[in-house]
């Protein structure tokens, strides 16, 4: 069965946002706010694929990513919005209009409609252990290693009014599958939240099983290639061949993600202080394919 991506009109530019997509917080039809990354951002237009593939596939596995949407940006939008611009260092262009990816923005739902919470990027410590759903890292460090994420594990926090505790928000999957490259690095640093005290409760490889169970149980190729079918073919060229193939090397990936894991504790054991197994040594052969072979 194919699947569905919502998809809404942009009504208005609210602010730019920070980060080298150089995204833009736009109010859109549904009523919510949505990050939204152009066509022609500095990162290439493979990151929306990328994003909307690596949302769709996080949902399914429960972990907490914002709601995603197609958001489509008219050409009169931006022509009358000066901020609507990509910036080029010594130049600028306008956003190109059309298709874009949006990121829903988390909303107070007893607030006022137009009322935008603030989220953070950075807690102070005390705050930081006041984070209710802190487990969830562990389910984003399989799902980072299982997508080859080449970049820090990012992540927001926001709280309700009137509440003291904070919940992280899984923000920023466009350099899974190795952003533009669609490939695998599986370099043991990479796709790990660098804060200190996020995995300190990890003792053995048998804390990420409930996680792997649900990659193994809830993901399978039929469900990537409907995953796949949700996505424009101008997010990625209509390379319809370069994307089934990171498709297939994604479902055979699902049973390394155990090897991957252990690597990664095993070179970076100070984010891990509590880990009481020897790892074992990660096992990098699988589907026939390097760790590093490209798929475009």
């Amino acid at each position: 069965m194919k699947r569905k991506a919502v998809r809404v009109f942009a009504l208005e530019q609210i602010r730019r946002m920070r980060g080298g997509s150089q995204s833009q917080l736009m109010r859109c039809s549904d009523g919510e706010y949505y990050v939204v990354k152009f066509q022609n951002n500095p990162q290439g237009v493979r990151i929306l694929a990328n994003e909307l593939l690596a949302g769709i596939l996080a949902k399914r596995l429960g972990l907490p990513v914002p709601d995603a949407a197609i958001v489509y940006v008219d050409g009169e939008l931006i022509r009358h919005t000066e901020e609507l611009v990509i910036d080029l260092g010594r130049s600028h262009v306008r956003c190109q209009p059309g298709l874009c990816f949006g990121s829903k923005y988390p909303r107070d739902p007893g607030a006022n409609q137009n009322c935008l919470p603030a989220t953070w990027d950075f807690l102070p410590e005390g705050h930081f252990r006041t984070i209710t759903n802190m487990s969830d890292f562990l389910g984003m460090l399989v799902f980072d290693k299982w997508t080859g994420n080449t970049d820090d594990r990012q992540s927001v926090f926001f709280r309700h009014e009137g509440q003291f505790q904070f919940t992280a928000l899984m923000i920023d999957s466009g350099f899974c599958f190795n952003g533009r490259e669609w490939n695998f690095p599986d370099t043991p640093r990479l796709g790990v939240c660098m804060r200190a005290g996020v995995y300190e409760q990890i003792r053995g490889i048998e804390a990420f099983d409930w996680w792997i169970s649900r990659l193994e149980h809830e993901i399978d190729e039929s469900f990537l290639t409907s995953a796949f079918d949700a996505i424009p073919a101008e997010w990625y060229r209509r390379d319809e061949r370069s994307f089934r193939e990171l498709i297939k090397v994604l479902d055979c990936r699902r049973a390394r993600v155990r090897s991957l894991l252990s690597a990664t504790i095993g070179k970076l054991p100070e984010f891990f202080p509590n880990w009481i197994c020897t790892p074992p040594e990660s096992r990098m052969s699988g589907c026939g394919l390097e760790a590093t072979s490209a798929l475009a």
